[in-house]
């Protein structure tokens, strides 16, 4: 598993760690906007989730079980030294996170979900068996770009629209790519919710494909201790259209668990 460290603290302080989490055919690289947010007070680790970005490759018939994939992370953390932590996921990365924050209460200080689906993602008849093929027939950069709209929204650049297909998820091997979009909806984390303990924000979009704001609420009220930070806009991708309105949120957020 590849992981990068930022680390812009101050020397003499023992700094907080937060570990943030990137969504499917991405990398560590999707964060560019929330580092220099965060690498000043807390110490940034983003690793590459295994089959994405520098981590290696995973075959096509790989059933991506849930539960592996929240090892992998905890171990990575493990190995570091480092035992607690805040916690960040990016869209199907929020359904990652809340099954490490049910599974590893000790080790969260605080959970952010950003532009997270609900606890089981299910796609409108066709849609998976559609993307597949084009993944299969066209390659990831083409799904990518298909799927953009609804991921990105209808403000954020033409020029970052086309960074994100043709050089961020692009770099996602193939059978990677086709195993994991197959395997989402597998993953169902309704009955994590009410065992996460820690902290949590919600953060979401008004217009977001992923459903309304009330929608978002339905699950998120489902989580003790939670709160729900609607922005505006129309992307389901918020982390990376409000990449610093979103860092500056969670920094905030893990201040004020902190301080409580």
């Amino acid at each position: 598993m590849h992981y990068v460290i930022d680390d812009y603290t101050d020397p003499w302080r023992k700094p907080d760690t937060v570990l943030l989490l990137h969504g499917s055919c991405e990398s560590h690289a999707m964060w560019y906007g929330w580092v220099p947010v965060l690498a000043r007070e807390l110490r940034v680790v983003r690793p590459d989730m295994r089959g994405f970005g520098l981590s290696t490759p995973m075959p096509r018939d790989y059933a991506w079980p849930l539960d592996t994939v929240v090892d992998d992370f905890a171990a990575l953390m493990t190995q570091l030294n480092i035992e607690r932590f805040h916690l960040a996921g990016a869209k199907i990365a929020g359904t990652i996170a809340r099954r490490f924050a049910s599974r590893h209460a000790s080790r969260v200080q605080t959970l952010t979900l950003i532009g997270t689906p609900p606890p089981q993602r299910e796609h409108k008849p066709g849609v998976l068996p559609a993307w597949l093929k084009k993944i299969e027939d066209e390659g990831v950069a083409s799904w990518a770009a298909s799927t953009m709209g609804a991921r990105l929204g209808s403000h954020f650049p033409q020029e970052g629209v086309q960074w994100w297909a043709q050089q961020l998820m692009v770099r996602t091997a193939q059978s990677t790519a086709l195993g994991f979009v197959g395997s989402i909806p597998n993953w169902d984390v309704a009955a994590d919710l009410p065992r996460i303990a820690c902290p949590t924000l919600v953060i979401t979009t008004e217009g977001s494909a992923l459903g309304t704001v009330q929608d978002t609420q339905r699950w998120q009220s489902q989580i003790p201790n939670s709160r729900l930070l609607a922005l505006p806009g129309d992307s389901f991708h918020t982390a990376a259209t409000d990449a610093e309105q979103c860092a500056k949120a969670m920094l905030d957020f893990a201040r004020g668990a902190r301080q409580t």
